[in-house]
């Protein structure tokens, strides 16, 4: 879709407070759009889309239990060399020609 937006300007916002058993989520992010409406297919009572904007941006409403943020450490050096070294030998890098 076409929305004469730039990237820059193409945001997600989630909204809650400690009061409301809500999360409201505004996002052009076409995966998280995508995951979003799946969910609200399969489980209507814990999250609804709310708003198509007509732009390209979509709103839900989940249940706070339903959503979680994950924040993971950075990979070490060593984990990373042993990652990469693991996924050459399973073939899963592309080849250098």
């Amino acid at each position: 879709m076409i929305t004469g937006m730039k990237k820059k300007e193409k945001t997600t916002e989630i909204f809650f407070d400690e009061a409301n058993p809500v999360i409201n989520i505004r996002t052009y992010n076409t995966d998280l759009k995508k995951r979003l409406t799946k969910f609200s297919n399969e489980y209507p009572d814990e999250c609804r889309l709310v708003d198509d904007s007509g732009n390209g941006m979509l709103e839900f409403e989940i249940n706070k239990g339903r959503f979680c943020f994950r924040l993971t450490s950075p990979y070490s050096k060593e984990r990373r060399s042993l990652l990469a070294h693991n996924a050459s030998v399973n073939n899963h890098l592309p080849k250098k020609e």
